[in-house]
């Protein structure tokens, strides 16, 4: 009861900050999930949780998408799905948490030097292609998406729903793909459907959240959520291995 309060408190948060920025819910979810469940098993319930809520979400904000961005970074991940999976497939529990904790550090340093660059298209297949590696081997295409649409100093309306349309092609591909090399089990898809609830409400905070939620504010708030994640995740790994 102790391990199912606390699984339904993480995607209650995860949720609300996935609907509030557009990448919140594997960042958050899946450090956490690792500590109740195995691997595999928290990064498919982070995929599923993930597809309800780009699902739920896509119509109302799909005004927002930049399509011809959305396609390159589509076109990208196709290239880095299959690396994912050859990830997916070998990584080691310690190894994949220190991996997780080291590109929350390395990009929350990056966000905080204020890095900026231009986006061209050999940029936005790579991107794709890295979120696109990440997300099969780790369930995480978070990360480069968010530096880079900071980097580009994008909008937080443009950010969150290409992003959360990337996420509706990413994470179906990488669910299927996942089903396909290590199968899948009834207990995965009944601790998600135990979640839908929390999801639910975590919509319905979180819309209220972005409306309220300046572009300032956002970069901090980004800060916070990824620096804090990667140290907490990087310290249980050493002290508890």
């Amino acid at each position: 009861m102790e391990h199912f309060f606390l699984y339904i408190c993480i995607i209650l948060v995860a949720s609300i900050l996935q609907t509030s920025t557009g990448f919140g819910f594997s960042i958050i979810a899946t450090p956490f999930l690792l500590m109740l469940f195995k691997p595999q098993e928290a990064i498919q319930i982070n995929i599923i949780l993930s597809l309800i809520i780009s699902s739920a979400l896509i119509m109302k904000i799909k005004k927002d998408i930049d399509i011809h961005l959305l396609k390159k970074l589509v076109l990208g991940s196709i290239i880095g799905i299959p690396f994912g999976g050859l990830v997916y497939l070998s990584i080691n529990i310690s190894t994949f948490k220190i991996i997780i904790s080291i590109i929350l550090l390395i990009l929350t340093l990056l966000l905080i030097f204020n890095i900026r660059f231009k986006s061209t298209t050999p940029r936005d297949y790579i991107i794709g292609g890295i979120s696109g590696l990440l997300t099969i081997s780790i369930g995480m295409p978070g990360p480069p998406l968010l530096l880079y649409f900071a980097g580009t100093n994008t909008g937080k309306e443009r950010t969150r729903a290409t992003t959360l349309a990337f996420y509706l092609f990413i994470y179906f591909v990488s669910l299927v793909s996942q089903m396909i090399l290590t199968g899948t089990d009834s207990g995965i898809w009944s601790s998600s459907l135990y979640a839908i609830p929390a999801v639910f409400i975590g919509l319905i905070v979180g819309q209220v959240l972005f409306k309220h939620l300046n572009q300032k504010a956002f970069g901090i708030f980004t800060y916070i959520l990824l620096g804090s994640t990667g140290v907490f995740l990087l310290l249980n790994t050493i002290l508890f291995h």
